[in-house]
Order: structure tokens, then sequence, then C-alpha cells
């Protein structure tokens, strides 16, 4: 029988502790104020693909039909970060890929993370599991993997959507996120790595942040915890590479948004001002209250963003 913690969950440092990815759409709706779905319903399940280079591809596929809407995560996430935001969009066709590296995706040998390297290997997964263009929504990490991929591979991408990342991104922008990255990789309980995340995301739910630890770390046979993702490259992987993509928002010709959190400094005025300059059409939205996760701060706003985008 599971222990519990004070706030009623079960202890996850405890020995019969199970984890089981599907088990929390639950916590997602509670914190959004809607019905959970059926179980009959509720069709999520991990699907794959092993591309060209001998290294696979995972995803979380939401729904039979085939998927609208492509979903990319930041760096150091996971696809379970877009759960809430599907769940508040009523569970649209959809897939949300693990990066390489990342979740479920295969770790790779030459630390090959860079957004242009992404969206290769993810422009060939999706070439094998869609079938017509999609929405692309990608953030931070993801975003400017999203940008590559809509410029170097438009016959996918139907519409385009970046979360709080430009190609202006840089280290000092991005402090937090890479001071929380290059933290410890391994932790001596459930309690210490939780302890650290709430420090690194103010503006998260504590139980928000429990879960998302559950879907992007484990526990090993010693009984401490360690990330998921491979952390051998990533910490400086996207940053030295950014400002480069800039010629890659430049060559994008599909409709093209840009989510800013209204309380993230990865995105600047002037950031804003060469998108706009590079694609006179793209248009700026400013979510209110989000650091630069929006999708965690404010999944139902950004539900209502997405949802628009894709019945457009």
């Amino acid at each position: 029988m599971n222990h519990e913690h004070d706030d009623g969950h079960p202890d996850p440092d405890d020995d019969s502790f199970g984890y089981d990815e599907f088990a929390y759409f639950a916590e997602n709706c509670a914190e959004l104020g809607i019905a959970v779905p059926p179980p009959d319903e509720l069709a999520v399940t991990r699907v794959s693909h092993r591309g060209s280079d001998g290294h696979a591809i995972s995803a979380l596929r939401w729904g039979r039909e085939t998927s609208r809407i492509v979903l990319l995560h930041g760096g150091a996430q996971n696809a379970h970060t877009w759960d809430s935001v599907l769940l508040a969009m009523g569970r649209p066709p959809a897939l949300a890929v693990d990066l390489p590296g990342h979740g479920h995706s295969d770790h790779r040998d030459d630390g090959r993370y860079d957004p242009r390297h992404n969206a290769d290997r993810v422009a060939e997964f999706l070439r094998n599991t869609v079938s017509d263009p999609v929405l692309l929504v990608g953030m931070s990490l993801g975003g400017l993997t999203a940008t590559a991929l809509a410029a170097s591979h438009p016959e996918l991408v139907r519409r385009l959507v970046t979360v709080d990342v430009t190609p202006g991104v840089d280290r000092d922008k991005a402090a937090e996120v890479v001071a929380f990255i290059a933290g410890p990789q391994t932790f001596p309980t459930f309690g210490e790595i939780f302890a650290r995340t709430v420090e690194f995301n103010p503006t998260r739910s504590a139980s928000s942040l429990r879960r998302g630890i559950l879907h992007n770390a484990h526990r090993r046979p010693d009984g401490s915890w360690e990330w998921n993702y491979d952390r051998r490259q990533l910490e400086g992987v996207a940053l030295p590479l950014a400002g480069s993509l800039w010629d890659d928002v430049s060559a994008t010709t599909c409709p093209m948004l840009l989510v800013r959190g209204g309380v993230s400094p990865v995105v600047d005025d002037a950031d804003v001002a060469e998108l706009v300059r590079r694609r006179p059409d793209a248009r700026i939205i400013t979510v209110d209250g989000a650091g630069h996760s929006v999708q965690g701060d404010r999944p139902a706003v950004l539900a209502e963003l997405l949802a628009a985008e894709l019945d457009a």
C-alpha cells in the first residue's frame, strides 16, 4: 500500500509507488475545472518511429484520427507538458512529440539536439505519421525546432505557432532556464528534486510540478531520482545556434503566431521588432501572468488561442 504525503498524494519515494504516464489526466482536468472524459473517449496512446539514422522518435497520439496539430516541447521537458492544453481544447487529433534526447525518444551519442537537426528528425517522423499539413506548435527549443521545420519542410506545416521564443534568445534572456538545466542530474529523494523544481517555477502550482517531475524523471535502483532527458549536450545546444535561425524565420511562408509569456524575459521587444521586420504578417499575442512555459502557467488561455489557429 502506498504511503501518502501530507497533500494526500502517494509518496514517490515509497517502494510500492508505481508510475503510469496515463494515470494523471484526472488531475489535469481538476486543475482546469473540466469534466474527466470517459475512458473510452480518452484515446491517448504512445507511438514511435525509428528514423533513417537508427534513432527512434516517440510521441503521444491524442485521438484515433490523423493528427491536425503537432506540439513540440521545450528543452528538458517532454510531450506531457501539453496534456492540460489538449484537454482544454477538447482533445483534438494531435501528436505531442518527445524531441530527440527527451522523454521516450532515443538519446543520441553525437549529442545533436540543435533546432535544425531536430527539425529534420521530426519531419521524417511526421511523414510517417500524418497525412496532411498540420498546425505546428513549439515552445522554447521546440519553437526554434518548429521554425526550422517550417522553413525547410514547408509542405508539412499549415500554420506555425511559437511559444515564448525567437532566434533572438541568448544566455542572459534564458538565464533562469539555463540555471535550472545546469543543476544536479540526480537527487537523493523526490522531495529534493521537487523542491528545486518549485524554486525555479514560481508561477506553477505544486501539483502540476509534482506531476511534471513524474513524467520527466525516474527513480533509480538505489532510490535516488534522475532526470530522463539527455543533459550531455543540452545545456548549450540551442543558444549558440539560435541567432542563425532568423534566416529560417524569413524563409517561412505559412501564417505565423508568436505567443509571449507576459512575465517572461526570454522574448523582448527588440526580438518582436525583428520578427515583424522579417515576417510583417506575423501576429504577436502576450498572455498576462504567464512565464516562459505558457502551457504550464496558463494552459486554458493557450488552448483557446490554439483552438482558433486550428480552426483558421
